[in-house]
């Protein structure tokens, strides 16, 4: 099992400077370099100063100056936000500048905010109808001359200019969670995220058995899954106790942009009273300390090492939690330290 970094600039008050949360997004972006990751991944987020990431591509050619050996990627463009066209060009242009290092990742969104401000009117259904019109059409616009009429889309004979660096262009992957997907990327030829958020083993399992259901209907495809996890290395139990109750009131954040009834006022979400965050038992800490990637050293190692049973090809450590920058390279630091060298 191979292990990447899924990371963005994160502000929680207005009192953050930008400059410093991109350095210090840079920084651990270094560290996943220099410490031996595979990738590392970053998104689309729109308005959004609770993941600030408005062109993946741009984030992708500016960690290309920074690293050296990592593969870079987009987890995710959001599909339906991008004219296939325009999606291929700034892609395979992305893959030249970066030398060869893109990785493509598409998902059809999330957000009810960023819809109604992106497309008003779009909705999860017609997103993913959208994604799976789009992603086919990457490869036949940077291998040559592409002409469509479809749902969405309708073009005369074109072809993405510049060209990738990659022979048939970047690697696409799919964010994927229920059996459609899995089914579409596979037999599209194209890689799997799937990421449980809070969700534990339960979903954990499900989704790779999604995986290998897809797999079996698709003989002779041979794509890779990756499993995407809020994780943290603790030094020891009470600072892994920290770590939850921190990874907690981020959920609690999460569920509340998801849920997009709260006010937001530049980019920013109003405040959730301690007594919301507390009352939240679906996110409460000793649920996400039984559910996801945390704990001591060797807790991690054993968790890692059940997901490496189940036959993921790559977990990548999802560092976005709300913790403060020396938390989260502390955490990092153990990780690439005392828990990679277990999967040598």
């Amino acid at each position: 099992m191979e292990f990447s970094l899924f990371a963005h600039m994160e502000r929680l008050t207005p009192d953050q400077p930008h400059e410093v949360l991109h350095e210090e997004f840079i920084s651990l972006c270094k560290m996943a370099d220099e410490g031996g990751m595979r990738a590392i991944w970053t998104g689309e987020h729109h308005g959004m100063e609770f993941t600030i990431a408005p062109n993946p591509f741009l984030s992708i050619v500016d960690l290309a100056h920074h690293t050296k050996n990592v593969r870079l990627g987009t987890g995710t463009v959001i599909a339906p936000f991008w004219h296939p066209i325009r999606l291929a060009g700034e892609a395979a242009a992305t893959d030249m500048i970066t030398g060869g290092r893109l990785e493509l990742g598409i998902a059809r969104g999330a957000y009810s905010y960023e819809y109604e401000r992106m497309m008003p009117g779009l909705d999860a259904a017609q997103a993913g109808a959208r994604m799976r019109e789009s992603a086919p059409l990457l490869r036949p616009l940077w291998s040559g001359d592409c002409a469509h009429e479809g749902a969405f889309y309708s073009f005369p004979s074109t072809t993405a200019v510049p060209k990738a660096a990659q022979v048939g262009g970047p690697p696409i992957w799919i964010a994927a969670r229920e059996e459609a997907s899995h089914s579409f990327g596979v037999e599209n030829g194209f890689n799997i995220q799937v990421t449980p958020l809070w969700q534990g083993m339960e979903a954990i399992t499900t989704l790779k058995q999604r995986f290998d259901d897809a797999r079996a209907q698709s003989p002779g495809k041979t794509p890779k899954i990756m499993l995407l996890h809020h994780t943290y290395v603790g030094r020891d139990d009470a600072d892994v106790a920290q770590a939850a109750k921190e990874i907690s009131r981020y959920y609690c954040y999460f569920g509340a942009w998801f849920q997009n009834k709260r006010p937001v006022r530049n980019g920013l979400i109003e405040a959730l009273s301690d007594e919301e965050i507390a009352g939240n038992n679906m996110m409460a800490p000793e649920n996400l300390l039984r559910d996801l990637t945390i704990g001591t050293k060797q807790e991690v190692i054993d968790r890692l090492r059940r997901y490496e049973d189940m036959g993921y090809d790559e977990f990548s450590f999802w560092i976005d939690t709300g913790m403060t920058h020396q938390r989260k390279r502390d955490s990092l630091a153990r990780f690439l330290d005392d828990v990679l060298p277990a999967f040598a």
